[in-house]
């Protein structure tokens, strides 16, 4: 290869290189490295795209009750462990229907195509279902929250997020391991 064609190359593979390192660091910046879920960020980017393809999708917000009991009695480890079960429990029932991000702490997030095609009560008895770790039983229950965008005046992501997040403290309200619909 002469010199002048290796010359204006390299160059272009130096920024292919380089835009491919930068591209790996973006997406792994937008996933919660223990649960594996997009952070707040990446979930926020998919969750609009699909409210605006799916005029029925809903939005549903996730806390787990009593995790600094959790935390506190059977150490970090564990929490972590309950951190993840629940981010696969939540990634399981949402399969191919939706996307589940972290947002911090024992707080997750999800938005679904359509609330009526799957089961809110099976995320809800999934997620409240003890996990075995380390050979002892840790008793796990969560809170749900969740809005219908279409039930919105104007249906936007962070109206149907502060109606989630209002209907999970309603179900908080209520004796906890539960879950509520925002209307």
């Amino acid at each position: 290869m002469e010199a002048h064609i290796a010359a204006s190359i390299l160059p272009l593979l130096g920024w292919a290189v380089h835009g491919g390192i930068l591209a790996r660091r973006l997406a792994f910046a937008r996933r919660d490295p223990l649960t594996g879920l997009h952070t707040r960020s990446g979930w926020t980017a998919r969750a609009e795209h699909l409210i605006r393809r799916h005029p029925h999708a809903a939005v549903l917000l996730v806390d787990l009750d009593h995790f600094k009991t959790l935390n506190d009695t059977h150490g970090h480890a564990a929490g972590d462990a309950a951190l993840v079960a629940t981010a696969d429990r939540q990634r399981a029932w949402c399969g191919h229907d939706g996307t589940v991000g972290r947002l911090g702490g024992d707080e997750f997030v999800a938005v679904v195509r359509d609330l009526a095609a799957v089961d809110l009560d099976a995320l809800t008895t999934a997620l409240n279902q003890p996990l075995d770790y380390d050979g002892v039983s840790l008793p796990l229950a969560a809170s749900v929250g969740a809005c219908t965008v279409a039930d919105l005046p104007v249906p936007c992501l962070p109206d149907a997020l502060a109606a989630a997040d209002a209907a999970m403290y309603a179900a908080k309200g209520r004796g906890r391991r539960g879950s509520r619909i925002s209307r």
